[in-house]
């Protein structure tokens, strides 16, 4: 199926389909539904949990029809992000994934494919988080474990 803003020219957004429901998470989240953000927040959580680039989520709508700079696709994201509707995961290798499920989590970072993957929540145990700054809250703790493929011992 294509992505709403290839499909879709102009007319009203049914009431109870899916393009709608993708609005008015928009709407709940402080932002305004424009086609690219609908069509943009479809492509991005149609098929579920998942962790995306901006490069990663630009080629889709490319592969969509979908017709979004890369920068309209970067800045959808930082909202997205901004209103709670995502939740950024930093890597060191200098790139910023954006993951669909914003519930308290870690995460493994894949160094060579550079997947990122859900570590499962209670497995990861923090003895003690230090206190914040005068005047700051933590907003949330994330651990990224890199993961490197071991060298087979010969012998």
């Amino acid at each position: 199926m294509p992505a709403p803003g290839a499909q879709r020219k102009r007319g009203p957004v049914s009431r109870t389909g899916t393009l709608y429901r993708m609005a008015q998470r928009l709407q709940a989240a402080g932002l305004r539904p424009t086609s690219q953000r609908i069509g943009l927040t479809y492509l991005i959580f149609g098929d579920g949990d998942r962790h995306v680039s901006a490069e990663a989520l630009y080629q889709e709508t490319r592969t969509a029809g979908l017709k979004v700079s890369l920068a309209t696709v970067y800045n959808t994201l930082q909202h997205l992000a901004g209103g709670g509707m995502l939740r950024k995961v930093m890597v060191n290798t200098g790139q910023t994934f954006f993951d669909t499920n914003v519930s308290d989590h870690h995460h493994f970072f894949n160094e060579r494919t550079g997947e990122v993957l859900d570590i499962p929540a209670g497995e990861v145990t923090l003895a003690r988080v230090p206190a914040p700054p005068e005047g700051h809250e933590i907003a949330w703790v994330d651990v990224v474990v890199h993961l490197r493929r071991i060298a087979p011992v010969e012998g």
